[in-house]
């Protein structure tokens, strides 16, 4: 059975400061808030900020000023993930001492390739609940000399999770959460967790020390968040994180995933397509009242 983290709720919003926040986020942030307050509980700030190449922190300063303009309140300080990177490389090597993380080379078009010529010969190519082709493996059982070779060589690689091993050691008991919102059929409840799904996951990059898989984990346990309330797109990646709490003997939240907010062409609110941030919102003269009645 998995442990628990704190007899007090702890709920969390841990936005990335790689643009500025939409509606989205709003509703998630305020879901925390208004959840952590209903339950006497305590409520988090996490910034996420290990891509190096995209966060800065012009976006951090935006994402302090809505969330306090929205009238949500936190504990002080912030989490930053950039000022803990010793504590993500712990949990890699503690994954890679128990013969479940290997190094990998292949680039983005090696894999491309090797999946276009894998259909071209008639096979089918397994794919992740993302839709993104799942990693080849290449270099799995690669010996010590040539995983060496990997590390020392000037090729950006990436570490991944050996899915197969890591599924076998993390023993027979079923690997399941608690879900108190709804998947994208609506499942709820208690369910069970396919992180085979996923195949061998990235743990962390060249250009970033860990991936969100592993640093989500390993902050929600090092801060006792007892509940996860994040949007419907990350519910299938809670297998892959039930695994990696597993394997890593940390606690198990409760998860709750909501709704999604939509454009008007039917597509989640995304940073990268620049949809209209909360500050155009108070630009233009709206109340964080708005905000509430708008998605709430």
């Amino acid at each position: 059975m998995a442990k628990t983290s704190s007899a007090q709720p702890v709920f969390r919003f841990a936005p990335s400061p790689n643009g500025l926040l939409h509606l989205g986020h709003a509703l998630s942030a305020m879901l925390n808030h208004d959840m952590a307050q209903a339950s006497n509980g305590r409520f988090l700030l996490r910034i996420e900020d290990i891509d190096r190449t995209r966060c800065r922190p012009e976006f951090e300063t935006a994402i302090v000023d809505d969330l306090a303009w929205l009238g949500l309140e936190w504990e002080q300080p912030a989490r930053r993930q950039s000022d803990h990177l010793d504590v993500y490389a712990s949990a890699l090597k503690r994954l890679d001492d128990m013969g479940l993380a290997y190094p990998s080379a292949m680039s983005r078009g090696e894999i491309k390739a090797a999946v276009a010529d894998a259909e071209t010969r008639g096979l089918v190519w397994r794919r992740d609940p993302d839709g993104a082709p799942l990693y080849p493996g290449r270099e799995r059982d690669l010996g010590r000399d040539a995983r060496n070779a990997i590390l020392a060589g000037n090729k950006p690689h990436a570490w991944r999770l050996d899915m197969q091993r890591a599924v076998l050691a993390a023993g027979a008991t079923p690997l399941t959460w608690q879900e108190t919102g709804h998947g994208p059929e609506g499942e709820t409840g208690l369910i069970a967790a396919d992180p085979t799904a996923w195949g061998d996951v990235i743990l962390s990059r060249s250009d970033a020390p860990s991936s969100y898989h592993l640093s989500v984990v390993v902050d929600d346990a090092l801060q006792g968040i007892t509940h996860v309330v994040r949007g419907r797109d990350l519910y299938h990646a809670t297998a892959v994180h039930r695994l990696l709490q597993r394997l890593l003997d940390l606690p198990e939240p409760v998860y709750h995933h909501h709704r999604l907010l939509l454009g008007a062409d039917g597509r989640k609110l995304s940073k990268s397509n620049r949809d209209t941030g909360i500050s155009a919102f108070r630009e233009a003269g709206r109340t964080p009242a708005d905000i509430r009645a708008l998605i709430l």
